[in-house]
């Protein structure tokens, strides 16, 4: 099983576990919907789920080996440039509000903009999976 797929299922895990928790009373119950549930979990067929992940894999690594300036670096770069905007709302602008308040500028955080750094920071994670998972494929060969 990918690393990748793993780790989506404790994510996946937990929230079914709140569900139970919250839903179902009798605690021998909850206890055996819950290994039911991690056991279907772990059985389940994630082959279209895997093709899924080797092809965003496949891009990532083309990316970042690319001859390309800006192809190698267009993720990294809006990355960063959302570390920024983060770190500006969350650590700069508490502290400028607190002595410049008619200066002080907040960036609004948009919906999607989080989305968009959630799905670059997993593209990003899965990216250097896939990288170290051919290494040591490339090793063993």
């Amino acid at each position: 099983m990918l690393p990748a797929l793993m780790a989506l299922i404790g994510p996946v895990s937990g929230l079914i576990n709140k569900v139970l928790d919250k839903t179902v009373g009798d605690k021998d119950l909850k206890q055996k919907l819950k290994s039911e549930a991690l056991a279907q979990l772990m059985t389940q067929d994630h082959s279209e789920f895997e093709t899924q992940i080797k092809e965003q894999t496949k891009i990532v690594l083309a990316e970042a080996n690319s001859q390309s300036w800006l192809a190698r670096n267009w993720r990294p770069g809006l990355m960063c440039l959302f570390g920024l905007i983060i770190a500006n709302n969350y650590i700069v602008f508490p502290y400028m509000n607190m002595f410049f308040a008619d200066k002080a500028v907040l960036l609004p955080v948009p919906v999607h903009l989080w989305d968009l750094l959630k799905l670059g920071i997993g593209g990003y994670v899965v990216g250097r999976s896939g990288e170290k998972i051919v290494s040591v494929w490339k090793d063993k060969k």
